[in-house]
């Protein structure tokens, strides 16, 4: 007899992946800002092309910025992918040089077929990430600055093919997470005092998404995708509170924690849109763009420990390509070559000063005898700021991805 999907795979799953909090750690000042350094939903694979992905799908390949690709699986097939990154960010400001490494889980992600024209989608994906130290001096003293956290999102997602070659998807986010913000005081008489700031983020996430793909002249197709977020107010708590390190004191001063949703705390609607074309199963090249109009969001702060912060647009280009030489042939062969670029503008402002930056990527994927491929990413990224350039930041990046590809849903034979 057959083995019926369901979704009882998946909703254990979830409570699997919640259990997950360990993520990759941003290393930037950039990331004192607002919720942290964004993320973008992307793999191993996709980061080495680049970070493209809305009119990416096809068999073997979880694309989860898209959640119209989860359905183009077979209805026998089983996906499992997750990844790490490592590397190292060397920043600098004027004659001052600081290399930290950086580094961890990255994301795991899930996908199995419901019938024959449905797919659905489980994972752990990184929403936004902080981690910072620096010090400078102030008046009356030295200021240290110490930042960590961020924000994680358990998704769902399910998408269906109503037509040939037209997809549609909805995916269902949890958002969880602390941001910290530190403030270490040194006055020149050697008393110290800490000033924290704590945002608890505890909201949804809605994204809808569509992909149509045409074939034309024998192994030629072009696909065109798009992804629509929500508006929505940011829900959870925030909170200051003082404590003097020099005295020990047992009784830190808390202000009163506050409601995100009630105090204007906000997050702004998101497109992308992408194309792409596809020949012979073998060469796959895509271009995204991606807008939020972070501008028109609020960030209040906490009074006494943070003032209101405003953002900027932001927007990404991203290309890439991947090219397989033979399903078929040697090892050589059946491996897949990627290599891709973007440019973005941040949603940070630093001093009225826009955060921009463009990285090169590259990678491969290994296919291995057991049905499971390892993908190797390398990723260089830059960032700073514009007009007038502050800290400036140079990331080098190795990304390792183990995407699982297994006939789950064999039949069974009847004795």
């Amino acid at each position: 007899m057959m083995m019926k999907p369901t979704l009882r795979h998946l909703l254990l799953s979830i409570l699997a992946l919640v259990g997950v909090t360990a993520a990759a750690q941003e290393t930037s000042p950039y990331s004192m800002i607002g919720y942290g350094v964004l993320n973008d939903r992307t793999t191993s694979t996709q980061r080495a092309m680049g970070g493209v992905g809305y009119a990416i799908s096809g068999k073997g390949k979880i694309n989860a910025k898209n959640p119209a690709s989860f359905a183009a699986i077979d209805s026998m097939t089983f996906l499992f992918d997750m990844g790490v990154d490592a590397g190292a960010v060397l920043a600098s400001e004027k004659n001052l040089h600081v290399t930290k490494p950086q580094g961890g889980l990255d994301y795991i992600t899930l996908q199995v077929p419901i019938g024959k024209w449905m797919g659905a989608s489980v994972g752990l994906l990184p929403f936004s990430s902080v981690g910072y130290s620096f010090g400078q001096e102030v008046a009356n003293g030295i200021g240290s600055y110490q930042g960590q956290g961020g924000i994680s999102e358990v998704y769902l997602g399910w998408a269906a093919r109503p037509v040939k070659g037209l997809t549609v998807g909805v995916s269902g986010g949890y958002l969880f997470g602390n941001v910290v913000n530190d403030v270490y005081a040194t006055a020149t008489n050697g008393s110290v005092s800490l000033y924290e700031r704590v945002h608890k983020i505890r909201d949804y996430n809605v994204l809808f998404g569509v992909q149509y793909g045409i074939d034309f002249k024998q192994k030629n197709r072009i696909k065109i995708g798009a992804t629509f977020t929500l508006p929505r107010k940011v829900h959870g708590t925030a909170y200051g509170i003082r404590y003097d390190v020099t005295q020990g004191s047992s009784s830190p001063e808390k202000t009163p924690t506050i409601n995100l949703a009630k105090s204007g705390y906000d997050m702004p609607w998101s497109i992308g849109a992408g194309l792409a074309y596809e020949w012979n199963d073998r060469l796959l090249v895509a271009a995204d763009y991606t807008f939020q109009p972070w501008s028109k969001s609020t960030f209040p702060g906490i009074e006494g420990f943070s003032q209101a912060q405003q953002f900027s647009n932001r927007s990404k280009y991203a290309l890439g390509a991947e090219f397989t030489p033979s399903k078929r042939g040697n090892y050589f062969q059946r491996m897949s070559y990627r290599i891709g670029g973007f440019g973005a503008r941040d949603y940070m402002m630093v001093n009225g000063n826009h955060v921009n930056e463009y990285g090169l990527t590259c990678g491969f994927g290994f296919p291995t005898p057991l049905r499971t491929t390892v993908n190797l990413g390398f990723e260089y990224r830059h960032r700073s700021t514009t007009p007038a350039a502050t800290v400036t930041e140079n990331y080098y990046m190795v990304t390792l991805g183990v995407a699982l590809n297994e006939i789950w849903f064999l039949p069974s034979k009847i004795r």
